[in-house]
């Protein structure tokens, strides 16, 4: 199997894109042009609901870090504008062995990061070294739960990385992983310049230096991240932009009035009650983020009373899901059975849903011995997320269903940083969060989330069962997609009669911007770049 870019295409394509980009000289009404090249294609400005908790794109593991490091790093591989199909990147063309063993890599030839030093086979080892080698889940989460742990560890999926010579990079795994390059292309797995990272001291975090479209230039805790055009960016005429700031505007109707003033771009988190009010503005318009994700409850099942199924099983009862959807997301939302949403392939929509039944959650109840209630703590988060706009407002209808049966929730948040790292950790004995697909891959939800090997680093719940590991681990190694569907298919059966979540929904996201915004494609994943998008 041979993935392999033809010359022609290529010539025309670089062509196409060098004409497109020379074509933009505006600048947006509300911002000023702020570094970039000759000519001015303005500086965005995006507002979003929270700041990143990282620049370094492999120790997080949370949408608002990954939105900024898209635009100053790159994969090996990339998504389409709009899927999870896979493009060429930083990688050229690469071969894959029949035996689903061995990948190699042809490297781009000529780029370099941006503090000058050279993109070759080295600096793609050095980077799967860094992560394999340091077993630390807590730091690198999503290394841990993408390739089964880390060097030495039994599930570990890559065996071996070498560089054959300076433009050709062989990655042998132990067995086969079907998703792999899949994986290889998100977000946590772009390639950072080791000359920054070799400093130590978690250096990336605060100067993340890649090969993307933009450069870094300045961090404001809470309220500004800038990153400006790379003049010397391997593929002629992009980006188009001088530029993107993102500004740190916490309350969702404060930044559409934001964007309506003029003082903003392009903001997420758009409340669904609003979305009228951009439709009827013509120097607004709308977008709308293809749904990839899943809104859940979570409880930790390694804490009382949560430690038993029927306890979790009783309050899946009582959460109303319809009306969560009726009053927080206006129909750009769908109720959900599964930990993984229908647009992913292996769905399993033969599943039945919990109904709202508080009769049912009492006999339920009164089985585990906790007929009279109890009382608990519900962690809820402090920001706004394409799978929930307003966390705050479903804790309080999710405490408020569960006074229904005596079970008294305290609501508790921190910090968004604060709040990931203490759930991460096992703190939280039930708490609401959700996911956004990385890979359009059903291994990415229920082993990346559910599997007994990511307790520690995005298994939040300390979900553990032995048929459903088995099951997903073998929906790694076969490569035929109806066989994996089904693998996945019973999984979910399984994961559905556990209940260590309460999946709650599937939201379309809402995103507002000005007209003068082109080129802007939200992708299923939520972490794009900007690198087509201008202002006219």
């Amino acid at each position: 199997m041979k993935k392999t870019l033809w010359l022609f295409l290529t010539l025309a394509l670089v062509l196409s894109l060098a004409l497109t980009g020379c074509s933009s000289n505006k600048e947006s009404g509300s911002s000023s042009s702020d570094g970039g090249g000759d000519k001015g294609g303005g500086m965005l400005i995006y507002g979003r609901g929270g700041d990143s908790t990282s620049l370094d794109p492999a120790m997080t593991t949370e949408g608002e870090s990954f939105i900024v490091t898209e635009q100053i790093y790159e994969n090996l591989v990339q998504y389409g504008e709009d899927n999870t199909e896979i493009e060429p990147s930083l990688a050229k063309e690469w071969e894959i062995s029949q035996d689903g063993l061995t990948y190699t890599f042809k490297l781009n030839e000529g780029i370099k990061f941006h503090d000058g030093s050279d993109f070759n086979a080295d600096a793609v080892v050095k980077n799967f070294q860094r992560w394999a080698k340091s077993k630390d889940e807590a730091k690198f989460a999503y290394y841990a739960s993408m390739f089964g742990g880390f060097e030495g560890d039994e599930g570990h999926v890559i065996k071996e990385v070498k560089a054959a010579d300076a433009n050709t990079v062989v990655f042998t795994l132990a067995r086969p992983q079907a998703p792999f390059l899949k994986n290889l292309a998100m977000s946590p797995f772009a390639i950072a310049s080791p000359k920054e990272f070799e400093k130590g001291g978690d250096a990336l975090k605060k100067n993340p230096v890649g090969t993307g479209p933009f450069k870094f230039k300045s961090y404001k805790a809470n309220d500004t991240i800038v990153v400006v055009k790379n003049d010397n960016y391997w593929r002629k005429g992009l980006p188009k932009l001088d530029g993107v700031t993102f500004k740190v505007i916490k309350d969702n109707s404060a930044r559409l009035n934001a964007v309506i003033k003029g003082e903003i771009d392009l903001m997420d988190g758009l409340n669904p009650s609003d979305i009228s009010k951009v439709k009827e503005n013509s120097k607004l318009q709308l977008f709308e983020r293809p749904s990839m994700n899943v809104g859940y409850f979570g409880f930790n099942v390694e804490k009382e009373p949560f430690n038993k199924k029927e306890v979790r099983q009783a309050i899946s009862h009582l959460i109303n899901k319809e009306d969560i959807i009726t009053n927080f997301f206006e129909g750009t939302a769908e109720p959900a059975k599964n930990p993984m949403p229908p647009s992913v392939g292996g769905y399993n929509d033969e599943v039945q849903d919990y109904e709202y039944n508080v009769e049912k959650a009492k006999e339920l109840l009164k089985k585990a011995g906790l007929e009279k209630g109890f009382k608990m703590d519900l962690w809820a988060m402090p920001v706004p997320r394409p799978y929930m706009p307003n966390g705050q407002k479903v804790a309080e209808a999710i405490q408020a269903s569960l006074k229904q049966v005596n079970i008294e929730a305290n609501i508790v948040t921190f910090e968004w940083g604060t709040y990931l790292e203490k759930v991460q950790a096992g703190e939280a004995p039930t708490f609401m969060l959700g996911w956004t697909g990385d890979n359009g891959d059903a291994d990415n939800f229920l082993y990346t989330l559910l599997d007994k090997d990511t307790i520690g680093s995005n298994n939040y719940s300390r979900y553990s069962n032995e048929q459903v590991h088995k099951l997903l681990v073998e929906a790694q190694t076969v490569s035929d997609e109806d066989k994996r569907n089904e693998l996945y298919k019973q999984a979910q059966v399984i994961i559905h009669e556990d209940a260590p979540w309460v999946p709650l929904v599937h939201s379309k996201p809402q995103l507002a911007g000005s007209s003068a915004i082109e080129g802007f494609v939200p992708h299923p994943t939520g972490s794009q770049s900007f690198i087509n998008t201008s202002l006219k």
